[in-house]
């Protein structure tokens, strides 16, 4: 397989399709897991399977199965890490909003950069419903401003110190909100603990880019993807053929 999913997947329940050995299924995930360390090109697939391991039926072993075959024809990649590399660093946020089809919340992705190599990737459903796109790319934002101030703190460990970590967003929105809340009437419900993002943004801790939607290398970590868009951005996330 070219992928790990196909871009039209969509994984519910599927109450009317055969269940299947619950064992062996959560033993195959397991094992994913335990790729998925070297592999971020995985992580969405398998963390979404990983939603339907409790009572797995035959359309949920056959989404498992494909990402065994993707991973057959895709030995040959693997992280490329080169010597020399900068401290720069940079973490990029996205969401997908309203995507699990079976509770309708969205997915959050973000991955993090010290120079060219990368160092953090996370993918994971939001615990609560955003009522809009802005509202699921805030919470992303929230959640990578957090991984930038563990990074700053980690970095003053080896005597480096960054002025600020730039966090790479695709909403425009979302980063309107960030630097002032100027849509405060349709955003009032969020909760208070994600607005330390804008408290931090305006502290000069981190600050919040624009960046294009087909360049946001987390969105990898949110959907599945058509085989350019996938390529394009697993190439981004460092994942290349072995370099003798």
């Amino acid at each position: 397989m070219k992928t790990s999913m196909s871009s039209d997947t969509k994984l519910t329940k599927d109450e009317e399709y055969e269940s299947v050995d619950s064992t062996k299924c959560r033993g195959m995930i397991g094992s994913l897991l335990y790729v998925m360390e070297n592999r971020p090109d995985i992580m969405f697939s398998v963390c979404l399977c990983a939603r339907f391991q409790e009572a797995p039926k035959t359309s949920h072993l056959e989404a498992v199965k494909r990402i065994f075959r993707y991973i057959k024809g895709t030995t040959h990649l693997g992280l490329w890490s080169p010597k020399g590399t900068g401290i720069e660093t940079v973490v990029y946020a996205d969401s997908d909003h309203v995507r699990d089809y079976v509770d309708r919340n969205s997915t959050s992705g973000i991955c993090t950069f010290v120079g060219c190599c990368l160092t953090y990737w996370f993918s994971k459903k939001q615990t609560a419903l955003a009522i809009s796109t802005i509202e699921a790319e805030y919470v992303s934002a929230r959640k990578a401003c957090q991984r930038a101030l563990w990074m700053k703190q980690a970095l003053i460990d080896y005597d480096v110190r960054l002025d600020d970590i730039p966090i790479m967003c695709d909403n425009k929105g979302a980063i309107d909100l960030s630097k002032n809340p100027v849509q405060h009437s349709h955003t009032k419900h969020i909760k208070i603990r994600h607005h330390f993002l804008r408290d931090n943004a305006q502290k000069g801790h981190i600050s919040i880019k624009k960046v294009l939607s087909v360049d946001n290398i987390a969105e990898i970590l949110t959907k599945p993807l058509k085989r350019e868009s996938f390529n394009y951005l697993r190439l981004g996330l460092g994942m290349m053929e072995d370099i003798p």
